[in-house]
């Protein structure tokens, strides 16, 4: 899968290279690192989010409704943190030019503790929460820096494109680590197996980030601390300039609320899929991990589809299809009752989300003023890591709130917990359906021309 994008990626650029104005801003080899990094944090998305630890954490470690509130809890507490410091980190990280310092410091705190939690067994409730929290907020603190460098390696006209391709590496690496995961937990029944393979995706993660950090340039030129200010106080203060210089960035605040909502269906449909998968299809942890592969292949066909399709019509169109995509996938999910078209409609929201994630990172990238990505990106991140909290958070307290009215209704336990997750699917939906209505308001070639004028 790597060297397919990459491939296609060469022969873009040899068109471009007699023309000295459309030369690339960065090497082949800045480029591969970038994407590499991708392909090795996709290994947590995929473990930790979606096929291994969510459902290992809801059953092996909580047990029944309670474990899926728990769940949603700890995300949304995570993301909470992540949203209100990843503004402020940006603009530090901005000044003094060190995106990548801060994407290092995140990626190992991500690293260390998601194989920390080896240690989580059943019962270890406290213990496998604070874990898991620490390692999702390091994993989405260095998303930021890391989409922040795409501005800095990608001119504006390729940027869908780049941001595409780095999304297929990515779900690429997601299915590598699943191949690796699933023949041992085929061959070694039992927790430990499912426990270690925590600790298999914290070295996958690091491992193929490390080529960013020793190749990838950071072109940003580090300025000095201004007299009688200290970091801190600093970071406040560009961010309130901002604040102040908002009427020239209307259009990026309107996307940040479009995206603020649609995100949350997004999330959500990562976050709880294989509990959906487990409560409503009964499916076990072999099972999910192959649905997983399946969901993460589509990724990559439906990243690198709409990167593409996002530069050659408007990110904007490229967003409203995926997001179309999604819709028709929780309708369709809502009245689902067959395993086989549950992964079916796995990967059809494989290819959607994919197409918003990817599209969506771009968007902001093109909407950045030259010198303020990662202040740009932070905010983009306070808008998804804000989703990320309420979209869990609602997803949770409706599929137990549910289950319990339905329960108390005369349903067997099992049968309402099924009960409880249909109607929270129903937020999913509702949830992308606003955000989608809210994106019609933006105008797309407005915010351009907004971020390439000159000084706030």
């Amino acid at each position: 899968m790597l060297r397919g994008p990459a491939r296609v990626w060469e022969m873009k650029e040899g068109k471009h290279m007699s023309n000295p104005e459309s030369a690339p801003v960065s090497t082949r080899r800045e480029r591969i690192a970038w994407y590499l990094y991708d392909f090795g944090n996709s290994a947590y998305a995929s473990v930790v989010l979606l096929a291994v630890f969510s459902a290992y954490f809801k059953e092996g470690v909580v047990g029944g409704a309670r474990g899926t509130f728990l769940w949603g809890l700890s995300v949304g507490i995570a993301m909470l943190v992540v949203a209100l410091s990843s503004p402020i980190l940006g603009t530090i990280a901005d000044f003094f030019g060190s995106k990548k310092r801060f994407l290092l410091a995140f990626t190992v705190m991500s690293c260390v503790f998601t194989g920390l939690l080896f240690f989580a067994q059943k019962g270890s409730i406290v213990l496998a929460m604070v874990f898991f929290i620490l390692a999702e907020i390091g994993y989405r603190s260095a998303q930021v820096f890391y989409d922040a460098l795409l501005p800095e390696i990608a001119r504006p006209e390729e940027i869908g494109r780049i941001s595409g391709i780095g999304w297929a590496v990515g779900s690429a690496g997601g299915i590598a680590a699943l191949i690796v995961i699933l023949p041992l937990i085929l061959l070694i029944k039992g927790t430990f197996m499912v426990r270690l393979t925590l600790v298999i995706t914290a070295v996958f993660y690091l491992a193929f980030s490390l080529p960013l950090f020793l190749r990838v340039r950071e072109r940003a030129q580090p300025q000095k601390l201004p007299a009688g200010q200290s970091v801190l106080t600093l970071g406040f203060r560009r961010l309130w300039q901002t604040f102040r210089a908002a009427r020239r960035f209307k259009e990026f605040i309107k996307f940040f609320f479009a995206f603020l909502i649609y995100n949350d269906g997004v999330i959500m449909m990562l976050d709880f899929a294989a509990i959906i998968g487990a409560v409503l299809f009964g499916m076990n942890q072999q099972t999910l991990i192959i649905f997983f592969i399946l969901v993460q292949a589509t990724n990559v066909g439906g990243a690198y589809a709409f990167g593409r399709l996002a530069d050659r019509t408007s990110s904007k169109s490229a967003l409203f299809i995926s997001l179309g995509l999604l819709v028709a996938a929780v309708i369709w999910l809502r009245f689902c009752t067959s395993l086989p078209m549950y992964f079916v409609i796995g990967a059809l929201a494989g290819v959607g989300m994919a197409g918003a994630q990817a599209v969506s990172r771009s968007i902001v990238g093109a909407f950045s003023p030259a010198g303020q990505s990662a202040e740009f990106y932070g905010f983009f991140a306070m808008a998804g890591r804000t989703s990320s909290f309420i979209g869990p958070t609602v997803y949770g307290v409706i599929a137990v709130a549910s289950a319990t009215w339905y329960e108390n209704k005369g349903q067997a336990v099992q049968a309402a917990e099924q009960s409880g997750q249909r109607m929270a699917i129903l937020a999913i939906g509702a949830f992308l359906l606003v955000g989608g209505l809210l994106l019609l308001f933006v105008k797309e070639k407005k915010a351009r021309e907004a971020a390439r004028s000159p000084g706030v």
